[in-house]
Formats: structure tokens, C-alpha cells, sequence
């Protein structure tokens, strides 16, 4: 039996790595040193971008009957709003947001993990690892104290903020810490004058106040409290918070979760050393706002998994796991500089600077291009990787996406207990035909409708464009592939394997 991955903590991160690995036929091991998942709520919100691809996963219809669909967000000032964005114009199949506590997101893709045959194997800590060229060592403590020596291809650290996977490499968390204290709190309210289904931000010369729906009548709020030592709230003190700060008349009752938590922005600038790798918290971690974290690291997951099972069945040249810390951690480096700055606009002390703030919003916001492009960056629909070292080509000319930008839809490159694969997007023609005969390790065996007739798109199993030219131009698909591919998977036209 050939050496699995193994996967260093069950939250959604390692959970969708591992059933990612397994939906690939790629043998995998996940572990989490607590005997259970969470049953906080914690991370709560699921964008576009991330719906899309677990529905590319297969399990995308489960978190849709279980979360709550949130179509818009709202800001306010008291009883009078500043601006309310829409997400319906978001350029996707899934065009809003999706509330859902992280406790139902794990339970779910554990559950989806099970379809596949693995589970997690809980109270298992790994304590040590030590990588070599063929492999990593790891040493696991089960619960009970056996001690067990693991033989892992791969290891892959989605161990959290406080990474066992990242300290033993010696990674830097670069970044800083806010100079701020926020408090949580997981409640049911009362006579809160929005839609229920719509997560609303209340802006107060004091701070800021925000309400983020998990079902109905129950909420989470988050609350600045401004440079004060950490401290755990009681109802109370939250209620007289949203008396305060909201807009009046709201009631909050039945606390489930109460606690208080610091916005640290930090990130590892490589992502990858050796046979390990580095997703989620374990690499980046940020402010809430904008909901991103979750997502960041669940997409860390879909990106890395596919590159690692076309290379352990040797359909690609390991050079491809290169690509995968460069395009991730450009898109962590994003979306810190833009959570970020969202926690300082909402976080102004300054009454001038808030009041200049108000009024910018509720004047720009009104422009119907401005809450179109706001949605989409949320939406993470915008998310690419133009300077991925997979680019090929130019689709300059066409109408479609181009190198290193997302496709809207593109069909499923990997089924169940079978390897990814890339799709070719071009008219189905001889020269289409053969390429996929020269790759066939690579390539789905049938090409698909391009985004424009006259264009040729090769498409990732991730759903983004690796290569795109005119017709005609085949060696700008045929280089990229050549570049991914381990050489004994390269044939020739005429079917002679080439060496």
C-alpha cells in the first residue's frame, strides 16, 4: 500500500483537504487531538466563490438545506441607513452569501469525508515530524498515550493559529496584533427592525455593533470595545452594548456562547517546505471582517489537493506543488490588505473621520456600480492568480476569461474515486482530439464548449484558466501541459510514447 497524506487537524480546512484527497483516490489519513468538533458556532459565513467549488466537490446541496441564505448586508447608523448591498448581481450560480455555524459546516463535511470510507481519527496528536526527500516521519499520540510512527508521502499543517506543523518548520507568523479587544456573543434577539435573514453593521460614534444571522431569531453579535484588557462578557454587558450602539428596541435572551477574542494579521510567507505544506489558520490568519477566513482556507484546500493527487499517481511533474504557496499566499497578502482596511474604517475613533466616513458611504453606495463591485470582492468571484507560474498564453481577442482568472462554470473535471483532470474548452476538432491523445493523463477525454468559438481554454480542476489562445494557436495549450506533466504521461501525435 503506497503511503498516505496525512492530514494534521479536522476543522473545515483539513476536513475538505482529506475528502478532497479521497473524492481523488488518493490515500489519506486526517487527525485532530480533540475527541470531538467544535459545537460553536465560530465561523459563519460561506461566499460564492466557495459554494462553487464545493459544489464542484459534490456536497454543495447539503450546506444549501442547512444554512440560512443571507441576499444582502447593511450598514446603518442608528435608525437610519447608509447603505445596503445587494448580492444578487454577484456573477455566480450561487449569488448570496450563506449563513452557517462552523459546527454544521464540520459536521457536514465530515459527513461528506464518510462517503469516501475515511473518518477522523480524534484524540490523535501529532507531536514531531521529520521530512525526507521520499516522505515524512510523523509521530502520533492517541488518546490513552500510545505512541504510533507514521510513514506519510505528505504531511499538510491545517493545525490552526497556534500550528504544531508551522512552529516545528520554524516558519515566521509574520504581522502584527490590533491594540483592540472585541466580544462575542451567539444570542436570541428580539425587535431587531431588519430583515431576518440580512446580517446589518450599526456604526456609533463609540464603536461599532454588528448582528450576523445563524437562524431565525438567532444571532451573532460582535462589538468593539476599544484598547481595554481582554475580558469574557455577560449578557448585560452585551445588551447595554446593543442599547447603546443599535437602533434601539433590541432584546437579546438565551445566550449559547459568550467570549471575547484580539484580531491578530499574520501570514507565513511560504506555504511549503519540502513534503510539507502549510493551509488555513496555520498560515494566515486576520480580522473577521468580511467573513473571508473560513473561506481562505477551504479554497488553500481545494487549490493544494488536486496538484498533490495528480502527483502522487504521477500524472504531473512535481513541479506543480511550486505553484501552490505562490498562488496562495498572493491571495492571503490580498485579503488582509483588504479586511484590514475594512477593520479601520469601521473602527474610526476620530468623530470628524467618522462622520466624513458616513457620508462617503451613503453617497457612494447609492451608485449602483459601486455596490456591484463591492458584492464581487466579497463574493471572492474575483479571486485569481494573474502571476501563477501554470499561466500559458493570452486570451487578448476573445471573449472569455483569461490565464490565471476563474471560469463562471465549467464542468466537473473529477469524478468520484477518479483523478482530476483538466477540461479543454474548444470546438471539438481533429486538432482538439489530439491533444487529448498526447495528454491523456491530464486531459478529460472529450473537450467542452469554449467561452468563444475562436478561442481554445484549458481549464484547471479548480475551475480557473491555466492556458487560452485562438484557434489555431494549439502550442500555447500543448506548452502548458507539457509543463505540468511528468514526461512518461507526453505522447506523441501518432499515439508512439515519447521519451
Amino acid at each position: 500500500m503506497s503511503k498516505p497524506v496525512l492530514v494534521s487537524g479536522a476543522g473545515p480546512v483539513g476536513l475538505i483537504m482529506a475528502a478532497e484527497l479521497a473524492r481523488y483516490g488518493t490515500p489519506v489519513r486526517v487527525i485532530d487531538r480533540l475527541p470531538a468538533r467544535t459545537t460553536q458556532s465560530r465561523a459563519l459565513a460561506i461566499w460564492p466563490r466557495t459554494l462553487e467549488l464545493l459544489d464542484a466537490a459534490g456536497c454543495a446541496d447539503a450546506f444549501m438545506a442547512t444554512g440560512l441564505r443571507a441576499d444582502a448586508v447593511s450598514i446603518h447608523a442608528g435608525n437610519t441607513t447608509l447603505a445596503r448591498i445587494p448580492f444578487g448581481t454577484i456573477a455566480s450560480s450561487f449569488n448570496y452569501l450563506l449563513m452557517i455555524a462552523q459546527s454544521e459546516t464540520e459536521r457536514l463535511l465530515e459527513d461528506h469525508l464518510g462517503t469516501f470510507g475515511h473518518t477522523v481519527e480524534r484524540g490523535t496528536e501529532l507531536t514531531d515530524f521529520t521530512g525526507r526527500d521520499d516522505g515524512v516521519s510523523c509521530t502520533l499520540r492517541h488518546a490513552g498515550g500510545r505512541i504510533e510512527t507514521v510513514e506519510a508521502a505528505w504531511l499538510i499543517g491545517c493545525d490552526g493559529a497556534h500550528s504544531l506543523v508551522r512552529s516545528t518548520l520554524g516558519l515566521a507568523f509574520a504581522g502584527d496584533t490590533l491594540p483592540m479587544g472585541f466580544v462575542i456573543a451567539d444570542v436570541h434577539v428580539a425587535g431587531l427592525a431588519i430583515p431576518p435573514d440580512e446580517p446589518a453593521i450599526f456604526w456609533h460614534p463609540d464603536g461599532a455593533v454588528m448582528f450576523f444571522p445563524i437562524s431565525r431569531g438567532h444571532y451573532r453579535i460582535i462589538a468593539d470595545l476599544g484598547p481595554v484588557a481582554l475580558h469574557r462578557p455577560d449578557l448585560g454587558e452585551i445588551q447595554a452594548l446593543v442599547d447603546r450602539r443599535g437602533p434601539g428596541g433590541v432584546i437579546l435572551s438565551d445566550p449559547v456562547w459568550l467570549s471575547d477574542f484580539g484580531v491578530n494579521e499574520r501570514r507565513v510567507r511560504d506555504y511549503r517546505r519540502g513534503r510539507v505544506f502549510l493551509a488555513g489558520d496555520a498560515a494566515h490568519i486576520h480580522s473577521p471582517a468580511g467573513g473571508q477566513g473560513m473561506n481562505m482556507g477551504m479554497q488553500d484546500a481545494f487549490n493544494l489537493a488536486w496538484k498533490l493527487a495528480l502527483v502522487e499517481r504521477q500524472d504531473a511533474s512535481p513541479r506543480l506543488l511550486d505553484s501552490y504557496s505562490s498562488e496562495r499566499s498572493g491571495v492571503a497578502r490580498q485579503i488582509l490588505s483588504d479586511s484590514s482596511r475594512m477593520t479601520r474604517i469601521v473602527l474610526l475613533r476620530s468623530h470628524l473621520a467618522q462622520r466624513v466616513r458616513n457620508f462617503i458611504v451613503k453617497q457612494g453606495f447609492r451608485i449602483p456600480v459601486v455596490r456591484r463591485a463591492i458584492a464581487n470582492r466579497l463574493s471572492g468571484i474575483l479571486i485569481g492568480y494573474p502571476d501563477s507560474p501554470l499561466n500559458m498564453g493570452s486570451a487578448r481577442g476573445l471573449r472569455g476569461p483569461g490565464p490565471g482568472q476563474r471560469l463562471v462554470s465549467w464542468p466537473c473535471s473529477g469524478q468520484d474515486n477518479m483523478p482530476p483532470r483538466f477540461v479543454l474548452a474548444a470546438r471539438n476538432s481533429a486538432a482538439a482530439r489530439a491533444m487529448i491523445a498526447r495528454h491523456p493523463a491530464l486531459l478529460m477525454p472529450e473537450p467542452c464548449l469554449p467561452p468563444d468559438e475562436n478561442g481554445i481554454w484549458l481549464i484547471r480542476p479548480d475551475g480557473y484558466v491555466a492556458a487560452a489562445a485562438k484557434c489555431g494557436n494549439w502550442a500555447d495549450i500543448d506548452m502548458a501541459l507539457k509543463n505540468m506533466a511528468g514526461s512518461q504521461n507526453v505522447r506523441t501525435y501518432d499515439g508512439i510514447e515519447r521519451h
